[in-house]
């Protein structure tokens, strides 16, 4: 026998964005507070520069971790629950437990690493910069999972910070220039250089490929594995690395595809079918309205809609084709999808806890 680590994962629903009655049940029930390493949320904000449910949801998390002496867990906040999206909280573990020293490939388990960037400085935001910094912080989530290949991460999920009118103006008093002053299109630029940081630390893109003018403009650099959500509530990026690996043990598989247009559910289901049979414990998706304005050569009016923000429109039209794939709506469905996976498609990932485990 040697020392293994063990994931966990657990969905839990959310009355509101205050709402953790079901994670402290959980912990009453014996999950040890100590071995939570991460808290994926959808709340029922607008998922825009203004919503105020993530900063909500995320103190009430870091008022429970504060109270049970909980540190370093990463908690990243996802605001827009439109359509029949569910609010709630996914928490991943991790804890070591004695495992034969051997495995069989067929043995691979969840792996999951966390990391934290250094603030981002707003004249960084959506330029080279950022991209480095990701790229850095996702090589250290892949130490703390202790995986070495980046062919076995399967979704790396970020949040990262945007621009506000204050930050704007405090570069502005450096004599930096932001790479735009609109608030709500700096989300799009942050999410972008994430991703594409994302892209360079798996391989999907050398640091080369990437400059500055290619941020939100050249489309077709993407990373088919990154899902990347920009809020108020900080200014450094928190990382976290989800994938397989032999050196874990436990019941949790996961694997991931790419949604090539916003109607594509048959890459869904051949990726569900691949995994082995077992009860569904998470779906993290990315959705985006398509930049060219048309799904198959329909026209759509998400980004014409002045009253509706693009990002909502497209998270309610993909959370409702995932919800007829998998009979379920409690779905981590992240609207803006710049550079993550293909205009206007983007990757899903799928996590089972197997039926048969030995």
């Amino acid at each position: 026998m040697t020392t293994r680590f063990r994931a966990s994962v657990y969905r839990v629903a959310a009355s509101a964005p205050d709402d953790i009655s079901g994670v402290e049940a959980l912990i009453a029930d014996g999950l040890d507070p100590h071995s939570i390493v991460a808290v994926l949320g959808k709340t029922e904000g607008n998922g825009c520069v203004n919503d105020f449910t993530r900063g909500f949801a995320t103190a009430t998390f870091e008022g429970l971790f504060a109270r049970l002496g909980v540190e370093g867990v990463s908690i990243v906040m996802s605001g827009g629950t439109e359509g029949a999206l569910s609010p709630h909280w996914t928490i991943f573990a991790r804890e070591q437990v004695d495992a034969p020293a051997i495995f069989a490939p067929s043995r691979r388990s969840l792996a999951i690493g966390v990391s934290r960037t250094a603030d981002l400085l707003p004249e960084h935001l959506g330029r080279k910069e950022q991209v480095d910094l990701v790229a850095q912080g996702v090589r250290a989530a892949m130490a703390s999972a202790g995986i070495d290949d980046p062919a076995d991460v399967h979704f790396v999920q970020i949040k990262c910070p945007l621009l506000t009118s204050a930050k704007v103006a405090q570069a502005q008093a450096r004599g930096k220039r932001t790479v735009i002053a609109d608030t709500l299109k700096s989300m799009g630029y942050s999410r972008g250089a994430s991703a594409l940081g994302v892209a360079v630390a798996l391989g999907e893109l050398g640091m080369d490929d990437v400059e500055d003018t290619d941020i939100c403009r050249t489309l077709d650099l993407y990373s088919a594995r990154a899902s990347t959500s920009a809020g108020v509530e900080l200014a450094d990026h928190e990382i976290i690395v989800l994938g397989m690996s032999e050196q874990w043990t436990g019941p949790f598989a996961m694997t991931h595809t790419v949604m090539w247009d916003a109607m594509d559910a048959p890459s869904v289901r051949a990726a569900w079918s691949a995994l082995p049979l077992g009860r569904l414990a998470a779906v993290l998706a990315k959705a985006e309205p398509d930049p060219r304005g048309t799904v198959r050569g329909r026209r759509h009016i998400m980004l014409d809609d002045s009253d509706i923000s693009g990002t909502r429109h497209a998270r309610a039209f993909v959370g409702g084709v995932l919800a007829g794939v998998f009979g379920e709506t409690e779905l981590y469905v992240s609207g803006g999808a710049e550079h993550q996976g293909p205009p206007g498609g983007g990757p899903v990932a799928i996590i089972v806890e197997r039926e048969e485990w030995a």
